[in-house]
């Protein structure tokens, strides 16, 4: 019998826009070396192994043994959870939200980003994304046919927006402007300063604002919010997140908060697209959101500790690096202009089993960089600091 041939039905040309993530790939490469019987070291990612409090645990387990907890939710999350990140916007940022239209959680902050993209740009519209920086604010605005316009950060700037030179050139089809502080991967720190210049710029040429903010807590002994600039409300929107602050990645918890009216239109897209989060994830979150400033501190003690070996481990490949960076990596310059720092990385993946990242992944800017997560126990990264010893 004869088999007909067929073709495939074409996919939709957003799809020719973006590839598929470099850490998916990268992943699937490490399990193939695992496979191998290889024992790759993995520094690439941002991802805590430490657990949540236990407190947290227990009440998503209390919650998910009632038989009434497991029904559809609200699209914009119980009321409780509203007002529990109102209260830590409040007790920790200094920043006052209504919990009824200023806050909107969401199935992590990285979920925020494509809602807010949707809701407010259209085709052919301009982004401003910072360069280096997270590469999801790049593939959202191509998968919506927005024109991503990066705008460079550097040490010689303490990585900073230069916004009088910005201000020179072209923004009249800019829509919104991707500010990231604490900064990945730099680890740069915002200030008060910053944010308002940030404000004033944004309210200047009419541009939508918004903070991406999931490090405010980790190796950052002053968290910020972009929304306690008076005035900011007009024209900023910030995003947050559980996952790095109360080590919860892989329960996809997180809030965007802002002028009802912008939050409003973010919910619009969000209702069309989810049926809501499990009630029992948001009594848990809402748990993890009344804990006071020991438990940031315990946690920031076991990163000072890592971030320590980090360095060692950035010393012994004659990597340059700051002391004093935010977040959850350490990023370190690997070489002048001629290395070729991915590589570099390439070469201590294949020759020592330990994978960095390299820094081209976040843009032009961070092509001489790698950086370091400290999601790994001490006695990995020494491991790790011994193979490369080891030469």
């Amino acid at each position: 019998m004869m088999h007909q041939q067929h073709t495939l039905l074409p996919a939709a040309c957003r799809t020719q826009q973006v590839e598929e993530y470099y850490f998916s790939l990268k992943l699937q490469e490490i399990a193939e070396m695992r496979k191998k019987g290889i024992d790759v070291i993995n520094l690439g990612i941002g991802s805590p192994d430490l657990p949540p409090h236990p407190s947290v645990v227990k009440a998503l387990q209390e919650t998910a043994l009632r038989d009434a907890s497991h029904g559809y939710q609200s699209y914009k999350g119980t009321d409780a959870l509203r007002k529990a990140f109102a209260g830590w916007y409040q007790r920790y940022f200094g920043v006052d939200l209504n919990p009824d239209n200023e806050i909107l959680p969401l199935m992590g902050s990285k979920e925020g980003i494509m809602q807010v993209s949707l809701a407010f740009l259209n085709p052919g519209d301009k982004v401003l994304i910072p360069d280096p920086g997270y590469p999801t604010y790049t593939s959202v605005a191509k998968m919506l046919g927005a024109e991503p316009v990066f705008y460079p950060l550097g040490y010689e700037n303490a990585w900073k927006p230069d916004l009088k030179k910005l201000s020179e050139t072209d923004l009249s089809r800019v829509k919104l402007m991707w500010v990231n502080y604490p900064h990945m991967p730099s680890g740069a720190k915002a200030d008060k300063a910053l944010f308002s210049s940030l404000v004033d710029f944004a309210r200047q040429h009419r541009i939508l604002l918004v903070n991406d903010n999931p490090y405010a807590f980790i190796q950052n002994p002053a968290p910020l919010s972009l929304l306690s600039v008076p005035g900011s409300s007009e024209v900023a929107m910030e995003l947050n997140s559980l996952s790095k602050s109360h080590n919860m990645p892989g329960w996809r918890i997180g809030m965007l908060a802002g002028n009802s009216e912008y939050v409003g239109q973010a919910l619009k897209m969000k209702s069309n697209m989810d049926s809501g989060m499990f009630l029992a994830m948001q009594d848990a979150a809402m748990a993890a959101l009344s804990l006071g400033q020991e438990w940031y501190d315990a946690l920031n003690e076991v990163y000072s500790e890592r971030k320590a070996l980090v360095h060692h481990i950035f010393d012994a490949l004659g990597c340059t690096y700051e002391t004093g960076q935010a977040g959850l990596f350490v990023w370190a310059r690997g070489g002048d202009d001629g290395v070729d720092v991915k590589k570099m990385a390439d070469d201590i993946l294949y020759t020592k089993g330990v994978f960095v990242t390299p820094g081209f992944i976040f843009g032009e800017n961070g092509k001489q960089y790698l950086r370091i997560s400290l999601c790994t126990p001490k006695e990995r990264l020494n491991e790790a600091l011994q193979r490369i010893l080891n030469h």
